[in-house]
């Protein structure tokens, strides 16, 4: 696992627990929890009944009376909070592109490189002229140490989804292992057959 995935992954488990805590303080205060059941929270726990309020009319005499500068700096930490997050969900929603692969198992930068276009096209050309095959798409996804291939074809209606996955299989993608020099490359095919009119019987 990257160490992308595992601060995302971290980030989304510490936000969620966050929003779940403070969804079971509503919860608890809303439906009076604490009463009907007889528990007593600890001490300076923040909603405990249903009258209770985040922030009191004390706290907010004693935040106001500590000058003009404390709400223009709320407002730009809270402004703060919401770009990042803002920058984070963009950086999630971006599709991650390898660039460029190094090919034959060089360094990257110290030998023949291929952009991952380039070899999404040279696969995608090639297992569209498989018997069969009306239509290919496929995408390089993953880093460049460790690439990976999504491959969507259409198939016509009367060829057998087996043959054509292993035509694929020992023709572009064996091909594609060879040129790259990547003995292990990941791929996902999804296979999908084109719509056709119904034969009417006379």
């Amino acid at each position: 696992m990257t160490p992308r995935p595992v601060l995302n992954r971290s980030l989304l488990a510490l936000a969620g627990l966050i929003l779940l805590g403070g969804g079971l303080l509503i919860l608890f205060a809303g439906f009076d929890v604490y009463r009907r059941h007889n528990l007593v929270p600890p001490v300076g726990w923040p909603l405990t009944t249903p009258d209770d309020v985040l922030l009191g009319s004390a706290d907010r005499a004693r935040w106001s009376s500590q000058g003009w500068w404390w709400w223009p700096a709320v407002i730009a930490a809270l402004a703060l909070v919401a770009l990042l997050a803002l920058g984070w969900l963009l950086a999630q929603l971006r599709r991650r592109r390898p660039g460029a692969l190094s090919v034959g198992g060089t360094l990257p930068h110290e030998g023949v490189e291929l952009r991952d276009r380039a070899l999404s096209d040279a696969i995608a050309a090639e297992a569209g002229a498989l018997p069969g095959v009306e239509h290919a798409a496929v995408r390089i996804t993953g880093r460049p140490a460790d690439p990976r291939t999504r491959v969507r074809l259409t198939l016509t209606p009367q060829r057998a989804p087996g043959a054509v996955l292993d035509a694929l299989c020992e023709g572009p993608l064996r091909t594609a292992h060879r040129s790259t020099g990547f003995p292990d490359m990941p791929t996902e095919v999804r296979l999908q057959v084109a719509r056709h009119k119904p034969h009417r019987a006379e």
